[in-house]
């Protein structure tokens, strides 16, 4: 019913105008609620109609809350901020908001007094508001990446080869600022994918003995996704050590450690055995993500980091958003948002008639993925 749907939106709206009010309030507890209720409401629906009329405002908000609120303040507050980006799509709206939050964000995750989940957060705010809103930018980006690699290159082994002890929460961070990064890394042209690859790679290489089961697994999809993009700029890409670099995912994808956890230890063999597969044979384990009456292919570590990204921002909405948002349907290449009424529901695609279609996307993807490198290596 038309009116019931009316109805409801207007309720929902004013819910949402109570919640931005709320965070000008003198109570930090007030302003937490607020900004929970935000973080709920932009992963569940689309709001980026009524958003855009309070763009200033929010964005005034939210910047207040990372500069003056505690470390769990800022913490919600730098998540909120990167759902705000998707919510606006790409294009000036996300561009002026990523303008107004991007020295405090970087500021935060660059201050090692500040809390490590208010860091932790404000790199994953920090890759995805770059992503979303500044990627045709060389100059912010390349400013982002090196933001981010600030943060997790001090994992980095020393100049003896050894890898530094970290204090309590510091592999979180690094985990999400190198995720972040490398999400950054996928927009980056041919020439400097290949600065980055000599680089980062051997380093990269030596913190898969970390002692953090979750950043070796950050470590290694990293690995992959360079791999990946160095064979996708030069076919006959290699990499001078990777006999050592199989040999030490082997172990990976073999360890029984007793010391870790059933469940970490079975995910990591799990991601190591795709990692090794892929550098030994060029082949990635394809994955279906079902939304709706469509699937979403994630045929590459490319795919699968943007993928993951969006997850971690949108959590359990991601797949509404996928249905409805038109940012990253233009980003996985779904096309406009689907209008089914009951009659096409009752007779959904058939699976050959998604795999043509997934099948075509994937090629619309490849070439745009070459154009726009092509387009931005004379900038960089």
């Amino acid at each position: 019913n038309p009116v019931d749907e009316q109805t409801a939106q207007e309720e929902i709206e004013d819910k949402l105008k109570q919640c931005i009010d709320n965070l000008m309030d003198k109570s930090a507890k007030t302003r937490l609620a607020a900004l929970e209720s935000l973080k709920q409401a932009f992963s569940s629906k689309l709001l980026s109609d009524f958003l855009r009329t309070r763009q200033l405002t929010l964005s005034d908000c939210l910047e207040r809350s990372l500069r003056k609120g505690s470390g769990e303040e800022q913490a919600a507050a730098a998540y909120v901020s990167a759902q705000f980006c998707v919510q606006l799509c790409a294009g000036d709206s996300s561009e002026d908001c990523f303008t107004v939050l991007r020295h405090t964000l970087g500021t935060i995750l660059s201050d090692t007094c500040a809390s490590m989940v208010a860091r932790q957060s404000c790199a994953v705010a920090l890759g995805m508001c770059c992503y979303v809103s500044a990627a045709e930018d060389a100059e912010d980006l390349l400013k982002t990446l090196r933001n981010l690699e600030c943060v997790f290159t001090s994992s980095y082994p020393n100049n003896e080869g050894v890898l530094p002890a970290l204090k309590p929460g510091a592999s979180r961070l690094h985990c999400a600022a190198l995720q972040a990064w490398a999400l950054l890394v996928t927009l980056c042209p041919a020439s400097h994918v290949r600065t980055l690859l000599d680089l980062h790679l051997p380093k990269l290489q030596a913190c898969l003995e970390s002692n953090d089961v979750n950043y070796r697994i950050a470590v290694g999809e990293t690995i992959a996704l360079l791999f990946e993009l160095g064979r996708d700029n030069d076919q006959d890409f290699l990499y001078d050590d990777s006999d050592t670099l199989c040999e030490c995912l082997k172990c990976l994808a073999k360890d029984g450690n007793k010391h870790t956890a059933k469940n970490d230890r079975r995910k990591q063999r799990s991601i190591f055995r795709e990692v090794l597969h892929y550098i030994e044979n060029e082949d990635f384990t394809e994955e279906k993500i079902r939304f709706g009456t469509e699937v979403l292919y994630i045929d590459s570590w490319m795919r699968r980091r943007i993928y993951d990204a969006f997850k971690e921002v949108l959590e359990s909405g991601v797949r509404h958003h996928l249905q409805h948002n038109e940012l990253l349907r233009m980003i996985f290449e779904l096309g406009p948002p689907l209008v089914l009424d009951s009659s096409v529901k009752a007779n959904k695609l058939s699976r050959v008639e998604k795999h043509l279609y997934n099948s075509a996307a994937f090629k619309a993807r490849t070439k745009l993925r070459n154009k726009v490198r092509d387009k931005r290596a004379d900038v960089m």
